[in-house]
C-alpha cells in the first residue's frame, strides 16, 4: 500500500502491528470454510473497494480458490446500505459460502452482518470472533486481544522517545479459528474433526 518501506524498517511516522497478513489470512480463511463446507463450489467474497487492503488481498483469495478448485465471486458494498444488495447478488449468483475480509464497515456492530447472512443461510467466515459470538458460523483472525497488549508497548517506547520509523511494523503471532455450533446445526454442517481439533467450539 506504500505506507512503510518495509515491515522491518518501516521509516516515516508509521509503525505498529497488522491484521490483515498477507499470505495467512484470507488464504488460509478461506481453506477452512472450504473444510467446514467441503461441496462448496462457488465461494463469494465480501468486500469494500474502498479499502486498498481488499484490493491487495482478492489476488491472494484468487489463487487460494484455483488451489481449492473453486469459483471465487466477488461482491462488493461502499456502504451499509450496500450490503444486503451484495448479499442478495451471492445468493443469485448461487454461491455455497461466503468469506468476509475484515473492515470497519462489515465489523460494526459486530452483530449486524450475522444477522443479515443469516436471512440468506450462507454458510461464512469472519475476521473477528464477536461475530461468531453474535451468532456467524465461524471466524479466522488475529488474537486481538494479543495485538492490543503489543500496540501498548508500541505507544510506551514512542512516548519515551523511539522514533516509529525505526520500530519494525509486527504480524500476528497467535490466531484464533472459533466456530459456532449452533449455527452450524442450524445450516445442516456437521464440525469435521479436524476443524474441532483446533476451533474453540462456541455452544
Amino acid at each position: 500500500m506504500g505506507l512503510a518501506a518495509s515491515l522491518a524498517h518501516p521509516g516515516g511516522n508509521l509503525t505498529g502491528v497488522t491484521t490483515l497478513a498477507p499470505g495467512h489470512v484470507v488464504a488460509k480463511g478461506m481453506q477452512l470454510l472450504h473444510e467446514m463446507v467441503p461441496s462448496a463450489k462457488r465461494i463469494a467474497m465480501l468486500v469494500n473497494p474502498t479499502n486498498e487492503m481488499h484490493r491487495i488481498v482478492q489476488q491472494e483469495a484468487s489463487q487460494a480458490a484455483l488451489q481449492l478448485g473453486v469459483q471465487l465471486r466477488i461482491h462488493q458494498a461502499r456502504t451499509t446500505d450496500e450490503i444486503e444488495a451484495a448479499l442478495q447478488a451471492a445468493i443469485t449468483d448461487r454461491a455455497d459460502a461466503l468469506m468476509v475480509i475484515g473492515d470497519p464497515l462489515f465489523n460494526n456492530p459486530p452483530g449486524r452482518l450475522p444477522q443479515l447472512v443469516a436471512r440468506f443461510r450462507l454458510p461464512a467466515i469472519y475476521l473477528l470472533r464477536a461475530q461468531v459470538e453474535a451468532g456467524g458460523l465461524m471466524s479466522n483472525g488475529p488474537d486481538f486481544v494479543d495485538l492490543t497488549r503489543r500496540l501498548a508497548g508500541y505507544v510506551d517506547r514512542i512516548l519515551k522517545g523511539a522514533n516509529p520509523g525505526d520500530l519494525a511494523i509486527e504480524q500476528p503471532m497467535r490466531y484464533e479459528l472459533v466456530i459456532n455450533r449452533k449455527t452450524a446445526k442450524s445450516l445442516g454442517l456437521a464440525i469435521p474433526q479436524s476443524l474441532l481439533l483446533s476451533a474453540e467450539v462456541i455452544e
